[in-house]
C-alpha cells in the first residue's frame, strides 16, 4: 500500500556524507535517510586508504592545496580546494568525537600513522589500518540508529524528485521531495520534505569492471539531471590503478597506500616500469598510473600487471594492510612472498551535479554532497584520500546552510501520487539484465581509460538504442530496482559520452587518442550539461 511520509530534511543515501549530515541536523529537524541496500552498504563502507588531513608539523595547509590543485591538472576550483583544507582537521575531530578510532603511530598516544599516497607530497592519511571506510560507516550508522530524531529506511530507491516544475506545473521549479520504490514490499512512496539531499555517491558500475560496490549505479546524478540540475565534467573517470586481478575477486581493491610504503608495480617478467611514465613512478597521479599499466598490458597482451610490497616484514603488512592481507590469502595469494595481480578498474566519478559551496545545487530545495555533486574540488583528476574529506567537509558546511533556514513554513501544496494504473508486471526480466550487460561492455569497451571519437561516436549510437528500449519498457511495465539502476545508469554514460565529446584536448582522467596534447591556448573550463528537465 502506498503512503506518503512527511520530513524536513529527506537524505537519500547512507554512506558517510548521507549519515554526516543526517547527524548533524539531527538535532533540529526530522530526518529520513533512504538507502536502497543494507544501510551500511556503500562505497563509503569499501574504502581502505584513509583521510587526508594536515596534522604533521612538516606539512602544510598550503602544500595539501597545492597537491590537490596539481593534480586536477588546472580545472580545480580553487576556492573550493582551500575551502575544503582548511576545514579538513574539524571533520577529522568531529569522526574521533562521534567514536571513529584511527591508528595511531605507535609513539604516543596522543599521535596518529600518517600514510603517503599518490600526488600527495607529505604524509597525510590518516586512517583506521586498512579499512578506514568501514570503521566510519559503521561508527556513524550505531549514532544514526541511536538517534530519535533519525528515520532509517534501507531497501529504498529513489525513483525520481519531485519537483513543482513538473509535478505542479510551476514555472519556479522548487525540490519537494522525491518517489520512493520499497524494494521489498514493492510499493511506492511519496517522500515529501522542503530539502532533499543527494548522496547517492557515484557512479563506477557504468563500467564493466570497477572498485565500486552494486549500489554505485550513479542515482542521485540521474534524478538531478532528470529535475534539471546542472551537471560538470562527467567526462572525469577515475580508473583506480590496482584492483586485485581474480576471477573471484569481483571488486576488490588494494589500496593506495601500499605503493605509499614501497610497493613496485611490476610486469610479468619482473621488470619495473613505472619509471618510465613519470619521475614519481608509483607515486604519480592515478590517471598517469593506469594509462601507464593499460599501456603495458596493452603492448604485451598481458591480463594484468603485479604489485610487490614482499620487500616489507611479514609483521609490517599483517599491522598495515590486515584486510587487503586476509583477502589476497583468501584467494592463494601471500601478498608477504608474492607480488599481487593487479588491474584497473573504474573507481571515482570525479564530475556530478553543481553545487556552491554549501552543496546547494540550482535547484531551490535541492542539495547534493559527496561524489554525487561537483564542487570543483577534484577537478581533472581526484587526488588520493580527498574522497572521504569532500563527504565530510561538504555533508558539515550543507548542513550549516539547512540550518539557517529552519524552522520550516507548513507545506501547502498535494503532490499527486505515483501512478502505476497504465503499466503491467514484466513477464520477463532478461530484456533488463541484457541491456545492463551490454551498456558496461560497450563503455568499458569504448569510453574507457583510452578514448577516440570514432570509439566514443560508437558508443553514442548503442546508448541511443539503448535508451529506447529502456524508455519503453519503463513506461510500459511496473518499476523494480534493477529497471531503476538501469535507466540511471544510461542517463549517466549519455552524459560521460556527451561531456567527453565536447572536451578537444586531453587533461587529467580524459585521455583521446585525436587530442592527446592538453590545450594551453587558453583557460581550461569545466564540461557543463545543463538539466534535461
Amino acid at each position: 500500500m502506498t503512503a506518503t511520509y512527511h520530513f524536513d530534511v529527506l537524505i537519500i543515501g547512507s554512506g558517510t556524507a548521507g549519515l554526516t549530515q543526517a547527524l548533524q541536523l539531527a538535532d533540529y529537524a526530522r530526518i529520513a535517510v533512504v538507502s536502497k541496500d543494507q544501510l551500511e552498504e556503500s562505497a563509503s563502507l569499501y574504502a581502505q586508504g584513509g583521510i587526508s588531513v594536515v596534522l604533521d608539523q612538516a606539512d602544510s595547509l598550503q602544500s595539501h592545496i597545492d597537491d590537490t590543485i596539481d593534480a586536477g591538472a588546472g580545472l580545480c576550483n580553487k576556492d573550493t580546494v582551500r575551502f575544503t583544507v582548511e576545514h579538513a582537521r574539524e571533520s577529522i575531530e568531529w569522526l574521533i568525537d562521534q567514536g571513529v578510532s584511527f591508528t595511531k603511530d605507535g609513539v604516543t598516544a596522543e599521535t596518529y600513522h600518517l600514510t603517503q599516497e599518490g600526488g600527495h607530497s607529505h604524509r597525510r592519511i590518516i586512517h583506521s589500518a586498512d579499512a578506514t571506510g568501514r570503521e566510519v560507516e559503521t561508527t556513524l550508522l550505531d549514532k544514526a540508529k541511536a538517534h530519535s530524531n533519525i528515520q532509517l529506511f534501507p531497501y529504498h530507491i529513489g525513483i525520481d524528485l519531485i519537483t513543482s516544475q513538473k509535478h505542479l506545473k510551476d514555472n519556479n521549479n522548487q525540490c519537494l521531495g522525491c518517489y520512493v520504490l520499497d524494494i521489498k514490499a514493492d510499493t511506492t512512496h511519496s517522500f515529501i520534505a522542503p530539502i532533499t539531499v543527494l548522496a547517492t555517491g557515484g557512479a563506477g558500475k557504468v563500467y564493466l569492471y570497477t572498485s565500486n560496490p552494486d549500489v554505485s549505479t550513479g542515482d542521485g546524478i540521474a534524478m538531478g539531471w532528470r529535475a534539471g540540475c546542472q551537471v560538470a565534467n562527467m567526462e572525469f573517470i577515475q580508473f583506480h590503478p590496482t584492483c586485485l586481478y581474480h576471477p573471484n575477486a569481483k571488486s576488490f581493491l588494494i589500496s593506495e597506500a601500499l605503493r605509499g610504503e614501497g610497493a613496485k608495480l611490476l610486469l610479468a617478467d619482473g621488470s619495473q616500469f613505472m619509471d618510465k611514465f613519470h619521475p614519481q613512478a608509483e607515486l604519480a597521479p592515478r590517471d598517469i598510473v593506469a594509462r601507464a599499466i593499460d599501456h603495458e598490458m596493452k603492448r604485451l597482451g598481458d591480463d594484468c600487471v603485479y604489485l610487490d610490497i614482499s620487500h616489507q616484514s611479514k609483521e609490517f603488512i599483517e599491522q598495515h594492510f590486515p584486510t587487503i592481507h586476509q583477502r589476497c590469502l583468501d584467494f592463494g595469494i601471500d601478498m608477504t612472498r608474492e607480488p599481487i595481480p593487479v588491474v584497473p578498474a573504474a573507481h571515482y566519478t570525479c564530475g556530478g551535479l553543481i553545487t556552491d559551496i554549501h552543496g546547494h545545487t540550482n535547484i531551490p530545495g535541492l542539495y547534493a554532497i559527496g561524489e554525487t555533486a561537483h564542487t570543483g574540488l577534484h577537478g581533472a583528476n581526484r587526488m588520493a584520500s580527498n574522497s572521504l574529506l569532500e563527504c565530510l567537509v561538504f555533508a558539515h558546511s550543507s548542513a550549516k546552510h539547512i540550518k539557517k533556514q529552519l524552522p520550516f513554513t507548513e507545506q501547502l501544496f498535494t503532490v499527486p501520487a505515483w501512478d502505476a494504473s497504465r503499466v503491467r508486471p514484466a513477464k520477463e526480466a532478461i530484456a533488463i539484465s541484457h541491456n545492463w550487460d551490454e551498456l558496461r561492455r560497450f563503455m568499458w569497451d569504448y569510453v574507457g581509460i583510452v578514448r577516440t571519437n570514432e570509439r566514443l561516436y560508437k558508443a553514442q549510437r548503442r546508448l541511443m538504442l539503448l535508451q529506447q528500449e529502456i524508455s519503453d519498457y519503463y513506461s510500459q511495465h511496473h518499476i523494480s530496482s534493477d529497471l531503476l539502476e538501469l535507466r540511471n545508469l544510461a542517463d549517466v554514460a549519455e552524459l560521460i559520452i556527451n561531456s567527453a565529446l565536447r572536451r578537444k584536448e586531453s587533461r587529467g582522467l580524459h585521455y583521446t587518442l585525436d587530442y592527446p596534447d592538453t590545450n594551453i591556448s587558453q583557460p581550461p573550463k569545466d564540461t557543463i550539461m545543463d538539466g534535461k528537465s
